[in-house]
């Protein structure tokens, strides 16, 4: 039996994926995106204009699809993107005044892939006959279960366990979006799934538990752990994800990840190393500070520091998220004196604007990830004197999970380390390209190199129980096992 997303996912042209930062509960992480068709004058220059209406507007603009071509007119489907529904009728409006161009139709296209949840759940080998039955199910199956009685080691070979991850919400930091419930949750959990399966292969099965305490929480997920070999936790909200995470790594045996901890931290420490290559700088020397102390900052700069060897200036808007980074080596500082002193800024506040021009020292580089609006806007980073900004269209928590989860697959690790996530984060820097900060999310050999260095890290920590031969990632293709 194997998971399989419904669809096929496509590589997006300028879509971003939202940096998950659950410090914020109720801030718009995300963008409205509608597919507009348009009918256009075949003369030259009119598809220019409509971009030019678009961006005036403030929308941004995605995939261009030609649906007819005729001597005089053109149809053509055309994404925008914006980040509230009245930015998307300020837009609709620089549309209806062009006079070359007809709006033809409104679409949501993401409600359309969403009819029906984004999963299905197919057999691997389909019952035909009486006689597939009897090998699939009864009185065959009995074998099998006779033979993991006897040795339960046996069940990684006979059932689909080892290759079956949990991925579980309480629904209390969804996006940005906030305590909207579990339910309303599984979109995003369904996703989480269906990349896994395409990129890596690896069958994710949505879990949805109701909000609670984390010892309440933590065993729940225990008691349901037998039926998978890693367990990846979703949008819990701070300060709950800070005890779930590891109070459940203490009770099991095997992978667990707050994926809008470790695995947010895994790709923004990725996009840093690119950065300071891009720029000639060596990250290990330079001095580092993270604006904003939640799930993602908090876990950013506990990696930073890992990967620097040395304190990481810290600054947080509660008592609790100070001490946190304290207790982890850090050194707590108001903003203004982080960004007089730091050389790299990362902020994950969910505060647009809050990093003022005159702030940003020269040469520094700056990662401004809260979504859609970002602390302050790469441009006007870059005008006022910065070697190299970013906002949080960059930090795609998909170039790390997949690849992570593989790679302690594929070892049957008891357990994620941070020399795996420092692997992890090391790959996806080499693998990008030219002048990219980070490579492309949706080139599944990215993951495959990604599982590659964290297979080998875990067993370089002694938390691998079995070690992949050494061409293993060569041979295999994952995404179509």
């Amino acid at each position: 039996m194997t998971v399989e997303p419904q669809g096929e996912l496509r590589r997006p042209s300028s879509q971003a994926f939202p940096t998950e930062e659950s410090q914020a509960p109720g801030a718009a992480s995300y963008r409205i995106v509608r597919t507009l068709r348009l009918r256009n004058e075949n003369l030259p220059g009119v598809l220019g204009e409509v971009a030019t209406a678009i961006g005036s507007a403030g929308g941004n603009l995605g995939d261009i699809r030609t649906v007819q071509r005729g001597s005089r007119h053109v149809v053509r489907d055309i994404d925008v993107s914006t980040t509230d529904l009245h930015m998307l009728e300020v837009v609709l409006d620089q549309i209806r005044i062009l006079s070359h161009t007809t709006l033809l139709d409104v679409r949501d296209e993401v409600l359309r892939v969403h009819l029906g949840g984004k999963l299905r759940v197919v057999p691997k080998y389909p019952v035909h006959s009486v006689a597939d039955l009897r090998r699939v199910y009864t009185p065959g199956v009995a074998e099998v279960c006779r033979l993991i009685a006897a040795d339960p080691g046996v069940a990684d070979r006979y059932t689909g366990i080892n290759n079956s991850v949990a991925v579980v919400t309480d629904g209390t930091a969804i996006l940005g979006l906030g305590n909207i419930g579990a339910v309303a949750g599984m979109p995003v959990i369904e996703g989480k799934c269906a990349l896994m399966a395409q990129m890596v292969g690896i069958d994710a099965y949505p879990l949805l538990v109701r909000p609670g305490s984390p010892a309440a929480i933590v065993e729940a997920i225990a008691q349901i752990s037998p039926t998978y070999g890693a367990i990846q936790l979703e949008d819990i909200a701070a300060p709950h994800c800070f005890e779930i995470a590891p109070a459940l790594q203490d009770r099991l045996d095997i992978p667990v990840m707050h994926d809008d901890q470790h695995g947010t931290a895994t790709v923004v420490l990725a996009a840093l190393l690119r950065a300071a290559s891009l720029t000639g700088l060596n990250l290990s020397s330079l001095s580092a500070g993270v604006i904003g102390l939640g799930a993602a900052g908090s876990a950013i700069a506990q990696l930073l520091m890992r990967y620097q060897g040395r304190p990481v200036l810290g600054a947080g808007r509660t008592p609790d998220s100070v001490e946190r980074l304290r207790a982890a080596g850090g050194e707590a500082v108001e903003m203004e004196e982080l960004l007089a002193k730091a050389d790299v800024v990362i902020a994950t506040t969910a505060q647009p604007g809050l990093i003022r021009p005159e702030q940003v020292r020269p040469g520094q580089i700056i990662f401004a990830l809260s979504n859609p609006l970002p602390e302050i806007e790469p441009e006007r980073a870059m005008d006022a004197g910065a070697i190299l900004a970013v906002d949080g269209s960059v930090v795609n928590n998909l170039l790390g999970f997949p690849g992570l989860y593989r790679g302690a697959l594929d070892t049957k690790a008891r357990r994620f380390t941070t020399e795996m996530y420092l692997a992890a984060a090391e790959a996806i820097a080499r693998l990008a390209q030219d002048d990219e900060v980070v490579p492309d999310s949706l080139d599944p050999r990215v993951h495959l190199s990604v599982a590659r260095a964290v297979a080998r890290a875990a067993v370089r920590s002694g938390v691998a129980r079995v070690e992949p031969l050494p061409d293993y990632y060569d041979e295999v293709d994952r995404p179509e096992g």
